[in-house]
């Protein structure tokens, strides 16, 4: 596949464009109904799984500690913990890149193309993710940066990268 030679940034985000969303959030929740289950001994660890799994399917992140809450009647203090763990969660296992994505990494890189991941949601939770990223061959490659501590700094991400790589803002292709 041929890049367009103007274009010689390639930025990606890193939900469900690089990995799957929900590969992080299943092992976050299997983690939390471990704790929920040696701290309670109820509900079983399998149980409150599922259940979270089956919400994150059909219904969504939005309002699940409470579902799962109200659902097993563990209670409400927890949830301090649920948010805790989606920030310095230790994964059980690696995120693995699409096969796509790993595809046009090497494609971009055999094309002399830069790449880096601009990602958008708590810098924390998403740095936590980059850390289970497995990045293989490409772990000194791409650089990682964060949007909403960019818009925080009150930076324009587009004009920052443009200056970190040392190119126009027309040089920037965003791949999603």
């Amino acid at each position: 596949m041929m890049f367009p030679e103007e274009k010689k940034v390639y930025v990606f985000e890193l939900d469900d464009v690089i990995f799957p969303k929900k590969d992080y959030l299943l092992q976050v929740y299997y983690l939390f109904a471990n704790f929920i289950e040696f701290t309670e001994t109820f509900p079983p660890q399998g149980d409150l799984v599922n259940f979270m799994k089956n919400h994150l399917e059909n219904r969504g992140e939005e309002l699940l500690f409470e579902h799962a809450q109200e659902t097993f009647g563990f209670d409400m203090k927890y949830k301090e913990n649920f948010e805790r763990l989606h920030v310095n969660a230790v994964l059980p296992l690696r995120l693995h890149l699409f096969d796509h994505i790993v595809t046009l990494f090497t494609q971009l890189r055999s094309e002399g193309k830069c790449i880096c991941i601009l990602t958008k949601g708590n810098p924390l939770e998403q740095l936590n993710k980059v850390k289970f990223v497995e990045w293989a061959e490409f772990s000194d490659l791409i650089k990682i940066y964060f949007e909403d501590e960019l818009v925080f700094r009150k930076i324009d991400p587009l004009e920052f990268l443009a200056n970190e790589f040392d190119v126009t803002t027309a040089a920037i292709q965003f791949v999603d």
